[in-house]
């Protein structure tokens, strides 16, 4: 076997679309959505391991372009699994830190399956064990708990309203990035990235994607992901500060499954931090199962 660590080319979207899903049945992409990333988020590179011919696995990585401390990156190595065992993976390993030192990358940030031989993997790699992160899954083909009721004056549009000016659910998810469980602090992305390389994803369903109103502007939403193939992934769920605590972000939620189940969707995946107890609590009461979960490796890069 002859192994090759190459850059991913636009032709590969859908060999590196089927080798991400591979052993993965939560994650909601395309060929479309992954040759959109490689074109639309310069901080995002990608590598491919390939032998004769057969792509084995691949690493998405770069610099956190919005970290207030320089020096912090981000890496996920994924090998098929039936290609595991051959080398693949400490070859990818091995170039994307070669490849985020040149990026002047000193923290490296990795999120590992929640497999004993994948935290085998980072450990025997000096990567150090962090944070829980879980996968929920819902069968769409099941009823929906009802929509709860909205407090007085609220009103629920959908992303699709906000075509013309979708300045006003930028100021929302910013908001909300602020406080999302994390260990990097982020400042905030400008509106030209996140139009670049949020708003114009071409996997984002505005259709299914829910937005609370209060008093005439957003003050929360549930952003949708859809895959043409009847799969669903929350993306982004929040609520501005002044409007938490009034069970703003359940509504959401559950009238975008509403939504999504009305389309024909049937399978629903989310993923949150293992210390958002609030929106864990939501997704069990909307009838989602935790059934995989991830952690966060670090090290420090030898530069």
């Amino acid at each position: 076997m002859t192994l090759t660590i190459r850059a991913f080319r636009p032709d590969d979207a859908p060999a590196a679309c089927a080798a991400l899903r591979a052993g993965r049945p939560y994650l909601v992409t395309t060929p479309e959505a992954v040759a959109w990333q490689a074109a639309a988020q310069p901080h995002l590179r990608t590598l491919l391991a390939e032998a004769d011919g057969e792509l084995l696995g691949v690493s998405r990585f770069g610099a956190y372009p919005d970290s207030e401390e320089p020096g912090h990156g981000f890496a996920r190595v994924h090998v098929a699994p039936g290609h595991r065992g051959r080398g693949a993976g400490t070859a990818l390993l091995a170039a994307t830190e070669e490849a985020l030192a040149a990026e002047d990358v000193r923290h490296a940030h990795c999120w590992v399956d929640d497999e004993p031989a994948a935290h085998a993997f980072a450990a025997a790699h000096g990567y150090t064990r962090g944070r829980i992160a879980y996968f929920g899954a819902r069968d769409l083909t099941a009823p929906v708990p009802p929509r709860p009721a909205g407090p007085p004056g609220i009103e629920l549009r959908t992303g699709a309203d906000y075509l013309d000016d979708p300045h006003p659910l930028y100021l929302v998810d910013v908001e909300g990035t602020r406080d999302e469980p994390g260990d990097v602090d982020l400042a905030d992305q400008g509106y030209a990235s996140w139009l670049d390389e949020i708003w114009h994803r071409p996997d984002l369903d505005r259709e299914l994607t829910t937005v609370v109103v209060a008093d005439g502007r957003p003050v929360g939403f549930s952003a949708a992901q859809t895959d043409g193939e009847g799969r669903y992934w929350s993306s982004f769920t929040t609520t501005v500060r002044a409007h938490r605590g009034r069970g703003l972000a359940k509504l959401a939620k559950a009238d975008s499954l509403h939504r999504a189940r009305a389309a024909g969707i049937t399978a629903a995946y989310t993923h949150n931090d293992g210390d958002n107890a609030p929106m864990l609590a939501v997704n069990d009461w909307l009838g989602y199962r935790r059934f995989a979960a991830e952690w966060k490796y670090s090290r420090e890069l030898d530069c």
